[in-house]
This record gives C-alpha cells, sequence and structure tokens, in this order.
C-alpha cells in the first residue's frame, strides 16, 4: 500500500521556522520525485518546491526561493521541507505527493498524495 505520511506543521510566529517530513512507502522510493504543495483556504492549490530522489534536482516556487529549502534522505524514504522566515502568507495545508517527473506547475503528475499538515504563521 502507498504512503506518504506528513509531519511538523503547526503554529508559529512570523519570521520563524518549521520542517515539514514526508515519509514514503509502498513504492520504489527513487524512481521517483517528491514534491510539498500547499493550499490556503479560498485559494488554489499551489506547488511550493519539488526534489527527484534519483538525482537530487531541485525546484522552487518564487514565492520561496531563498526561504525553503528541500531535502532527501534515501535510506529512510524522507522528504524534509526546512521551513525559514515564515510569513502569514505561508499559512496553508501543505501535502507531501509523488510523481515521476519534479515539477512545481500544477500537480497532475503526481500519482500518489499525502493527507496533509497545516502550517499556521501567526504575525
Amino acid at each position: 500500500e502507498v504512503q506518504l505520511v506528513e509531519s511538523g506543521g503547526g503554529l508559529v510566529q512570523a519570521g520563524g521556522s518549521l520542517r515539514l517530513s514526508c515519509a514514503a512507502s509502498g513504492f520504489t522510493f527513487d524512481d521517483y520525485a517528491i514534491g510539498w504543495f500547499r493550499q490556503a483556504p479560498g485559494k488554489e492549490r499551489e506547488g511550493v518546491s519539488c526534489i527527484s530522489s534519483s538525482d537530487g534536482n531541485t525546484y522552487y516556487a518564487d514565492s520561496v526561493k531563498g526561504r525553503f529549502t528541500i531535502s532527501s534522505d534515501n535510506a529512510k524514504n524522507t522528504v524534509y521541507l526546512q521551513m525559514n522566515s515564515l510569513k502569514p502568507e505561508d499559512t496553508a495545508v501543505y501535502y507531501c505527493a509523488a510523481a515521476l517527473i519534479c515539477t512545481v506547475v500544477g500537480g497532475n503528475e503526481y500519482d500518489y498524495w499525502g493527507q496533509g499538515t497545516q502550517v499556521t504563521v501567526s504575525s
């Protein structure tokens, strides 16, 4: 059974940091890219970042470049999203997902999705 389980969300003040984790199982991790998406109430889903498990290539949305860092521990089948300098506009439910290609555009390429973890940034 394919599973993607996010953790690490919570409430933080503006300027603070959080690290999200995405633990994957049930598929060949090295064959997939893992992406992070977020969705705020009343807004469309937004691609945040992705990492290719095979070669480590990464991509970031312009809105998070320089503040978020994605990394992968292939031995643990886990991807992390380190979020620094958080802003109230980063408040959303964050989802990780798995796809055969690494992209932060759209999301239709992603085959598997986690249940999400809430991130709330207070001003």
